[in-house]
């Protein structure tokens, strides 16, 4: 006898032998209501036929006694995304769950579903997805699944439960402190069009020149990236002397990006045009200024969302509100001082 016909049966042979996908062989052993009672009747013959076994994880997934979660999550070369996904990894770790994590190049319905798959067949007992773009959102609300999903990173107007940091509020905090310093008009530079939070820092931003009677001037938009905030920065010095004196840049990568290319300009910092950024990196406060930002609470969001998570799987009433904003923070620091008024100890 080989050594191949030694080998226990795979889901692979499974798939073959029953002449479906690996998917499809998955979704009958988690359960999934999206197959064909033909087809789930084949796969479950050959299933008897071969003697093929899940392994213990899946097994145990019956008993829901897996403690293990699950995560998806995509872009995280990004400190949003990356701090989030930290957060959550230390959140379950801190109530005894291990974590599964699929990092995927993009979220798209047919990705999301291969990603939700997997874990089922892993035996997690619930997932959080970190989805801020708009498009993974969608997804995820068109697809079933056999176990509590939680959003972070979504934003307003989801359906499935989620926790997030209050975006909108975080825009109005940083638009307010430069109006409150004495500037006429804020100009943004915004992030990618599909990212939600991209999206409420914007809507934060138009809402707070709004309600001060301020009309907004012309919105930029870069892709989260230095580089982008840099060739941004270069447009935006061209309207130094004709209005433009405070920027409010969608994070702090691309608010490095700008204050290159208006130190290259000639354009002094915060002399000239003040600077806010969002996110405040570890990096932010050794910027050339250091960098006036909005900080978000990464830690709170990841201890909310296992938790709220935990709550689902347990089938107990939700502590709070599916949907939980957690408020950011604004930080002061060099990039911003009341317009043409030099404070006390602030060196021209």
């Amino acid at each position: 006898m080989t050594h191949a016909q030694l080998r226990p049966p795979t889901m692979a042979d499974v798939a073959r032998l029953a002449g479906v996908s690996h998917q499809t062989v998955s979704r009958v052993l988690g359960n999934h209501p999206n197959v064909r009672d033909q087809t789930r009747a084949r796969v479950l013959r050959v299933i008897e036929e071969t003697g093929y076994r899940r392994n213990s994880s899946a097994r145990a997934l019956a008993t829901r006694r897996t403690r293990t979660l699950g995560v998806v999550a995509s872009d995280t070369t990004l400190y949003g995304p990356a701090s989030t996904l930290f957060a959550l990894e230390e959140a379950a770790r801190a109530e005894g769950y291990l974590v599964s994590t699929v990092t995927l190049r993009k979220l798209t319905m047919e990705t999301l579903s291969e990603a939700l798959d997997h874990l089922s067949e892993g035996g997690v007992e619930g997932v959080v997805a970190i989805a801020p773009q708009r498009s993974a959102v969608a997804a995820l609300a068109e697809l079933r699944c056999p176990f509590p999903v939680v959003v972070v990173g979504s934003g307003p107007g989801v359906e499935i439960p989620s926790v997030s940091v209050d975006q909108h509020l975080g825009a109005r905090l940083a638009t307010g402190h430069l109006l409150a310093a004495g500037h006429r008009n804020v100009w943004h530079l915004a992030g990618p069009e599909d990212w939600q939070e991209a999206a409420d820092r914007a809507a934060g931003w138009r809402a707070t020149l709004e309600a001060a009677g301020v009309e907004a001037p012309m919105l930029l938009r870069g892709d989260w990236s230095p580089l982008s905030g840099y060739r941004a920065g270069q447009e935006l010095a061209g309207w130094v002397g004709r209005g433009l004196t405070a920027v409010f840049v969608a994070n702090d990568q691309m608010a490095l990006g700008v204050l290159r290319a208006l130190r290259e300009a000639g354009v002094r910092t915060p002399q000239d045009v003040a600077v806010v950024g969002f996110d405040d990196i570890p990096e932010s406060e050794f910027f050339a200024p250091p960098l006036t930002t909005v900080r978000q609470d990464f830690s709170t969001v990841g201890k909310r969302g296992i938790a709220m998570l935990l709550e689902l799987i347990e089938g107990r009433p939700l502590a709070t509100a599916r949907r939980i904003a957690i408020e950011p923070q604004l930080v002061v620091r060099a990039s911003t001082f009341p317009h043409a008024v030099q404070p006390e100890g602030v060196p021209l």
